[in-house]
């Protein structure tokens, strides 16, 4: 029978700028970049708890681009082609001469 690896370490959430999360040692220092989390235990405990708050895997410089663009869209006139029903004919100046349907 295959012996089982034991895992005792005490591992760390931490997170970086971008807010994307990692797992690290806690007896070590934290590499240039990260910060703490706030949760400490096991591996799979710190597993457990990156799957409940990192929702959203995108870094955080794309969802600040995301979310400009997309208040930037809102602030826009919607534009469309064609005729509309402000031209006086109710759109059907686009039929031709004949006038006929």
């Amino acid at each position: 029978m295959a012996e089982q690896i034991v895992d005792e370490q005490t591992y760390l959430v931490v997170l970086n700028d971008e807010v994307q999360y990692s797992i690290w040692w806690a007896d070590r220092a934290l590499p240039d970049g990260w910060q703490a989390g706030g949760t400490s235990g096991t591996k799979q405990e710190c597993l457990t708890r990156i799957g409940e708050v990192w929702t959203d895997m995108r870094p955080l410089s794309l969802r600040d681009r995301m979310a400009a663009a997309a208040a930037n869209r809102t602030h826009r006139p919607l534009v469309r082609g064609g005729p509309s029903p402000a031209d006086g004919d109710g759109g059907r100046s686009h039929r031709g001469r004949g006038g006929g349907r």
